[in-house]
């Protein structure tokens, strides 16, 4: 479930890491991000988060992790970005 603020809003993603392609989709209102990194050091933490900045047109300083570092289930901020922007641009991007 997405939570927004006046200038944040946080999204829960699932992240399949190790995936042979990049993607991003929702299902439901949980954002599904396969990235071909793996889970080690961050490695997939930090492709989710330079996926969702480009597929949003964004610098990934406006993207961080609130909580989930060592899960699969995370929750990210994005700053500067409504829950309906968010929806269109990874629809358009499919």
């Amino acid at each position: 479930m997405a939570r927004q603020s006046q200038s944040t809003i946080e999204i829960e993603v699932q992240v399949h890491p190790r995936s042979s392609r990049t993607a991003l989709n929702f299902v439901d209102d949980v954002l599904h991000a396969w990235v071909t990194a793996p889970p080690v050091e961050g490695a997939a933490n930090d492709a989710v988060i330079a996926l969702i900045a480009e597929h949003l047109g964004i610098s990934r300083s406006r993207v961080g992790l609130v909580r989930g570092a060592t899960a699969r289930h995370k929750r990210i901020a994005i700053a500067g970005v409504t829950r309906d922007d968010l929806h269109a641009k990874i629809s358009e991007k499919g």
